[in-house]
């Protein structure tokens, strides 16, 4: 019989729905109980796409043996770290500080009112590697809770307060253009300048500083950053972390050279790379990004996509057969060996192109994954050109992968991560004059508005097509922040002066739920939210942008665009408070440089009146960091006083050049150079 998960928004938790544990989603229920019944919670966080989560479901919650221990000894909570990023980060704080590390799954030990008391990650099902086993650590945690437990309320009171007390220095004054170079130059310092990306294995493709190198590029000119940041990326689209037949990008690659992928697909990577890949092809006009900006977006809309509109949060490194086995195998669908092209291929009527078609994608006998092959063009690096044949042979193989066992999807929607690809696709969709992606766009703006904000305008964090509406979360900081941003950047792709009237009211909301009135920022959950061990902010990017910094960036933009000073003011509040870290660790505030950016360097303002689509295309071409566009219907801001139809306006820091009426003379306002190609 299906345990409390059953009917939860997060497809991870309905993947315990038939555990043996009596699980709980995180929530009062779980606490009162464990209050009334003297009881320490049990608390397992993960998401859907990780594999050690699978693999110690399968050893541990699968088996009736030690979910009987857990059901009498603990009251379980199960958490979907993507749905609730707030509870995670508070424990995941705390596995670090005892552990030194942390990861997912995580495994939180916590008395009733959740102070933690022990926290680790995996527990295998038997001891291991002079780890214990998972049924040891129960016994071992429930004799200490029986019989030792002054200890642990003590240890748990000191970890609560360590975490409670925890500041990250606040600065008081605006970061300065400085910041920037130097962040340049800590970036340049750690480039790998044989294979591309940051550092050592494993790399992450830390698309946000990349981006900030190619912003340098427009900024200062500087011909290493651009070098830099596009030798990554053409390290990235070439290795086995980007998928060559299906499009889109694996999480990160566990070698050095982008080979070997963590095969996740995440919306949120694919997303800020989308991003990432259409500056590549401003600041470089070279046309091989074309093909995977192209086949990464046809990934997500065909893939990672409601029929309605919303995106999906993930595709597993594991197949959905894989689930049911006691240890999965990671990245089964993607691998391949010659005999399974020669198959595929000769089913199609193109066996001659075996042998070209191996060669092309690097399939070889001895394999370069566990015998088998990872497709990739890593030997050809500088070699884009596909055949007709070639691009025939790719799609023969496609669709005889597609009759595999699919990776499991998480098909939950999230705001956060659906206002991130919606900015980009919003980019895209502007830059390559594509009117399907516009579409698609529009309907994902139409998605967010109608299925994640409620009655009231409160927006939650998730959806799910299965979901019970009470399961529903609030939305948090980032979700807004990112929300501000995708919204103001759908009005100036579409026009539509509702879509910044959008934006406007994300921006209010935000600031009324989440500002700090003493210190400044936001805090990562509403002042009405649920009451934790503490209340954090969040102030560096991790995977995705960092809440304040995301939201520094889309208030200077929004207030630029509206006139309304007072995002600009509190965008440099925030600036203030993160100044002290981007100082000293830049690369991990990437997102706040880009606000920087902005605030040191001035904004452009671009106003487009009437039905001017030459006009328009020649600004969305162009990758113009500090600029905002204001087209299509007006909306109540300054920009649009006094603006004459069929002319086009170009002001910075709210000084005008005489408008223009033809192409020429607003490209030679941009002052831009030539177009890319």
């Amino acid at each position: 019989m299906p345990n409390r998960l059953a009917g939860q928004t997060s497809p991870y938790l309905r993947q315990h729905a038939d555990n043996p544990v009596d699980w709980f989603p995180w929530g009062d229920e779980a606490f009162a109980l464990a209050a009334d019944s003297d009881r320490p919670i049990l608390l397992s966080v993960g998401y859907s796409s990780c594999h050690w989560c699978h693999v110690m479901a399968h050893e541990s919650f699968e088996d009736d043996e030690t979910a009987a221990l857990m059901n009498e000894w603990f009251v379980c909570v199960k958490v979907d770290r993507e749905e609730r990023p707030d509870v995670d980060a508070i424990y995941m704080e705390a596995t670090q500080a005892m552990t030194g590390h942390g990861g997912w799954p995580m495994t939180v030990f916590a008395t009733p009112d959740g102070a933690p008391f022990f926290c680790g990650t995996y527990f295998p099902d038997e001891p291991r590697g002079g780890q214990p086993s998972f049924r040891q650590l129960l016994a071992a945690v429930h004799e200490a809770w029986t019989e030792r437990r002054a200890e642990l309320l003590d240890q748990s009171q000191r970890v609560a307060d360590a975490i409670r007390s925890a500041t990250v220095p606040t600065g008081t004054e605006l970061p300065d253009a400085q910041v920037l170079d130097e962040a340049t130059s800590g970036m340049l310092a750690a480039f790998d300048d044989q294979w591309g990306g940051f550092g050592r294995a494993p790399k992450f493709p830390q698309a946000m500083s990349l981006d900030h190198l190619l912003r340098a590029t427009v900024r200062t000119g500087s011909a290493a950053a651009r070098a830099a940041a596009l030798a990554s990326v053409d390290a990235m689209v070439s290795g086995g972390i980007y998928d060559h037949l299906g499009g889109g990008f694996s999480r990160y690659s566990v070698d050095e050279r982008w080979l070997v992928p963590h095969f996740e697909k995440m919306l949120y990577d694919n997303a800020l790379l989308l991003r990432l890949l259409v500056h590549a092809w401003q600041v470089s006009g070279d046309d091989h990004y074309l093909q995977i900006i192209d086949e990464t977006v046809t990934y997500v809309l065909r893939d990672l996509s409601h029929p309605d509109g919303g995106r999906y949060s993930a595709e597993d490194a594991d197949s959905l057969a894989s689930h049911d086995a006691e240890h999965a195998e990671e990245g089964e669908f993607y691998v391949w060996t010659p005999a399974q092209v020669a198959e595929a291929l000769s089913a199609a009527g193109l066996a001659e192109l075996t042998e070209a078609t191996c060669a092309w994608f690097d399939i070889t006998e001895g394999g370069n994954f566990e015998g088998r092959s990872i497709p990739n063009r890593l030997r050809h690096r500088g070699d884009w050109i596909r055949s007709d044949e070639l691009d025939a042979a790719r799609q023969a193989l496609f669709d005889a992968r597609g009759t595999r066992p699919r990776p499991g999807l998480d098909d939950k929607v999230l705001t956060e991560w659906n206002a991130l690809m919606l900015s980009a696709l919003c980019e895209a969709a502007g830059t390559f004059g594509r009117p399907d992606w516009f579409d698609a766009a529009i309907a994902n703006g139409e998605f967010l508005l109608r299925e994640l904000r409620d009655e009231r305008g409160r927006w939650h964090r998730s959806w799910h097509a299965e979901g019970r509406p009470q399961a529903r979360h609030h939305a948090l900081a980032a979700d807004h922040a990112c929300l501000v941003d995708a919204f103001t950047r759908l009005g100036e792709l579409s026009g539509q002066a509702r879509w910044t009237d959008a934006a406007r009211q994300v921006a209010d909301t935000m600031l009324d739920l989440f500002w700090d009135t003493r210190l400044g920022g936001l805090f990562t959950t509403p002042d009405d939210g649920e009451q934790l061990v503490a209340r954090q902010k969040e102030l560096i990017d991790n995977a995705t942008p960092g809440a304040n910094s995301m939201a520094a960036y889309a208030l200077y933009r929004l207030g630029v665009l509206t006139g309304e000073r007072r995002y600009v003011h509190q965008a440099d509040q925030i600036l203030q408070l993160i100044a002290p870290a981007i100082a000293q660790v830049p690369s991990a505030c990437s997102q706040a440089l880009s606000a920087v950016a902005l605030r040191t360097e001035g904004t452009t303002e671009i106003v487009i009146v009437g039905d001017r689509p030459e006009m328009v295309a020649v600004v969305q071409q162009r990758w113009l960091p500090d600029a905002v566009l204001a087209l299509g219907q007006p909306f109540d801001s300054p920009l649009w006083e006094g603006r004459s139809p069929g002319l086009a306006y170009v002001c910075r820091n709210y000084a005008c050049q005489l408008p223009v009426d033809d192409v020429d003379a607003l490209v030679a306002q941009l002052h831009d150079g030539d177009l890319p190609g």
